[in-house]
C-alpha cells in the first residue's frame, strides 16, 4: 500500500477521474460513505447500540475535508442517526462539490448551524462538545501552515473536552499531511479514516500519536494506478504484499523444504543472543538452524535451545570468535548445504571477530543478514560491502548503529529516518531494515516500506537478535521471493508478535522471548488477515 503527499494524493484523484471515469463528486460520495460504514461498523458498536440514536456531533470545514463529513452526515441520517451538524464557514463560502453536497444534506432533511464567527462558536461551542462521537472534517490534507483564528480555538476546544469520541476525516485537522513533524496543535483523533492511501504525517512520528486507530478506506482509485506510478516509491507494510507467498505447506513437505540457516552469533557471556537468534529462526519456519559459536560458548548455547544444531569455532582468549575459524577451509565446510547465512548478535567486536565478519563478506556467497557486532565490524570499512560476494545482503542496524556506520549521530539518523535508509541501501545495493518505531526496509532500488506493527514494550534487551534470526527465517523459507519481500515479512510480523505479546504480558514487562513465544499467533492473525481482506472495504491499519 502506497504513503501518499497531498501533491501524490490531488495527482491520484485526478488520474482516477481521466483514467477511471470516477468523477470528483463520486469520489467524495464514497468518502463520505466509507466514513460513515467505518462510524456504523467500529465506533457505535456493542450490545443494542446500533439500534438506537447517538449524539453525534459533526464539525465542517469549507473545503472538501467538510465535503465528506457532509455526505457521512447524509449516509448517518439514512441509517436512522440524527446528527448536528456545524459548518464553521459561512454557507456562501462553499463551492463546488462541497456545495452540492450541503444542498444535498439540507434536502435529505437534515440541519445545519452555521458558526462563522468566533461569536457563533462561543455560544453553541457547549452544546457542540456534549456529544458522544464528535466528527472531525475541519481540514484537510491541504493545510500548509499552523492554524488560526476561529478554527485554532475550536481544535484547542476539541482537545480539552475529551468525555467523546473523536473521529477525523482523512486526516486530523491541524496535522501536516507530509511529515511526521508538528505545524501547531492539532486534533487528537481517536480514530481516522483517509482515504485511497494513507498519507505520510499519519505515518510517522510524532504526528502519528494525534491519529488513534487508522483506517483507510478505498473510493475508486484502482490499485494499478498507484502502482504503476515510479514516483511513489514510499509504501506500507500491509498483509495484502504476502498473499503470494507460498504460506500454507503441502502436506508432502519436510524440513529440506525450508532451508537451513547458519547462525554466528555468541561469545562468553553473550550466549543469549545466540539463542534468542536460532530459536526465532525456528519459530519463523526455517526447516534447520544451526548456530555457529565460539568454543567455550557451544554448549551452553545447545542446551538453551533443544531444536538448534551448535557448532563450536575457534575463539580468542576473550572467548570471542578468532579469525582462525577460517583457516583449512573449516567455517566454509559448516557453509555446505546451508540456504542462509546470517551473522552479528553477541559477537563482540574483537579484532579478529571484525576481521572473520569482513573476510566472510568476501568469501562466501550466500544470502546474508548482517547485525549488531557484524554490523560494528564495518564501522570505517564500508568499502567490504562493497567488495562482497553475496548479491543478497540485509543489515538490520538500529539508529545509533547507522550513526555509526555512517560517521554521524543518532540523533541526525533520526531526523531523516526514510532518506538515511534508502541513500544507504541505493549506494552500497543492499537492503537495510532500520528498526525503531515505525521500522524501515529500504531496497536498492529506492523503495521503502514502512511497519505499522510494534509496540514501546519491545524496546528491550534481545528483540533485535530475535529479528536477526526472523530475517535469516524468512530468506531460507522463501528463497524464491525477493529479499525485500522476506525482510517486509519479518519487520511486520516482529512488531505483530510484540502487539500479541504485549497484549498478555503488558508493555512493561514485556521480554524477547515472548515476542518468540507470541510468534506462531502472529503467523495466524497474519493468514487471517490475508484471508479476510476485502479491497472493497475500509482497510484497519495494522
Amino acid at each position: 500500500m502506497k504513503i501518499l503527499t497531498a501533491d501524490q494524493m490531488r495527482r491520484a484523484d485526478r488520474l482516477t477521474t481521466e483514467r477511471a471515469g470516477v468523477s470528483f463528486r463520486q469520489l467524495m460520495e464514497n468518502a463520505g460513505r466509507q466514513f460513515a460504514d467505518f462510524l456504523v461498523n467500529e465506533v457505535l458498536t456493542g450490545d443494542g447500540v446500533r439500534d438506537r440514536p447517538h449524539a453525534i456531533s459533526i464539525l465542517c470545514g469549507k473545503g472538501n475535508n467538510g465535503g465528506d463529513a457532509l455526505v457521512a452526515a447524509r449516509y448517518l441520517l439514512q441509517r436512522g442517526q440524527q446528527p448536528r451538524v456545524y459548518l464553521l464557514v459561512s454557507a456562501s463560502e462553499l463551492k463546488g462539490d462541497a456545495r452540492a453536497n450541503y444542498d444535498a444534506y439540507l434536502q435529505a432533511g437534515g440541519t445545519v448551524q452555521e458558526l462563522a464567527e468566533p461569536a457563533d462558536w462561543e455560544r453553541e461551542r457547549a452544546s457542540a462538545l456534549d456529544c458522544e462521537v464528535l466528527l472531525d472534517g475541519l481540514l484537510g490534507t491541504g493545510l500548509t501552515g499552523p492554524v488560526k483564528g476561529l478554527l485554532a480555538q475550536v481544535i484547542a476546544d476539541v482537545n480539552s473536552h475529551r468525555d467523546y469520541c473523536v473521529v477525523s476525516v482523512d486526516i486530523p485537522s491541524g496535522l501536516p499531511s507530509d511529515s511526521g513533524e508538528p505545524l501547531d496543535e492539532a486534533v487528537r483523533a481517536d480514530a481516522t479514516v483517509t482515504f485511497t492511501a494513507p498519507k505520510r504525517g499519519l505515518i510517522f512520528p510524532p504526528n502519528c500519536t494525534h491519529v488513534g486507530r487508522l483506517a483507510v478506506a478505498p473510493i475508486g482509485t484502482p490499485d494499478s494506478l498507484l502502482d504503476e506510478d515510479a514516483e511513489l516509491w514510499l509504501n506500507l507494510i500491509t498483509p495484502r504484499r504476502f498473499a503470494r507467498l507460498p504460506l500454507a505447506r503441502e502436506v508432502t513437505a519436510h524440513k529440506g523444504d525450508f532451508g537451513h540457516v547458519l547462525l554466528v552469533a555468541g561469545s562468553r557471556g553473550k550466549t543469549g543472543a545466540a539463542a534468542l537468534g536460532g530459536r526465532a529462526a525456528m519459530r519463523m519456519g526455517a526447516g534447520l538452524v544451526t548456530v555457529a559459536t565460539p568454543a567455550s560458548s557451544q554448549p551452553v548455547v545447545a542446551s538453551m535451545v533443544p531444536e538448534i544444531m551448535a557448532e563450536p569455532l575457534p575463539e580468542t582468549d576473550t572467548g570471542a570468535l578468532s579469525s582462525r575459524a577460517l583457516d583449512y577451509g573449516r567455517f566454509a565446510k559448516l557453509l555446505e548445504g546451508k540456504t542462509v547465512l546470517a551473522m552479528g548478535p553477541g559477537l563482540t567486536t574483537h579484532p579478529e571477530t571484525a576481521q572473520f565478519v569482513r573476510a566472510a563478506l568476501e568469501q562466501f556467497d550466500l544470502p546474508l543478514v548482517l547485525d549488531a557486532d557484524a554490523l560494528n565490524s564495518l564501522v570505517g570499512q564500508l568499502d567490504a560491502l562493497r567488495h562482497r560476494r553475496s548479491r543478497r545482503v540485509v543489515l538490520t542496524p538500529h539508529p545509533g548503529e547507522m550513526g555509526r556506520l555512517l560517521g554521524t549521530t543518532t540523533t541526525e539518523v533520526q531526523r531523516q529516518r526514510v532518506e538515511v535508509a534508502q541513500k544507504f541501501a541505493r549506494d552500497f545495493d543492499v537492503f537495510v531494515i532500520l528498526k525503531g518505531h515505525r521500522s524501515l526496509v529500504a531496497s536498492p532500488d529506492g523503495q521503502v516500506w514502512v511497519s505499522p506493527t510494534g509496540n514501546p514494550g519491545m524496546a528491550s534487551g534481545g528483540t533485535g537478535d530475535v529479528l536477526t534470526g526472523m530475517v535469516a527465517g524468512a530468506l531460507a523459507q522463501f528463497p524464491q521471493a525477493p529479499p525485500a519481500e522476506a525482510a517486509c515479512l519479518a519487520v511486520f510480523l516482529h512488531g505483530l508478535a510484540g502487539d500479541s505479546a504485549a497484549g498478555i504480558q503488558g508493555e512493561q514487562g514485556l521480554i524477547a522471548s515472548d515476542v518468540i513465544e507470541a510468534l506462531p499467533a502472529a503467523w495466524r492473525r497474519l493468514r487471517e488477515r490475508i484471508d479476510s481482506d476485502d479491497p472493497e472495504r475500509y482497510y484497519l491499519i495494522p
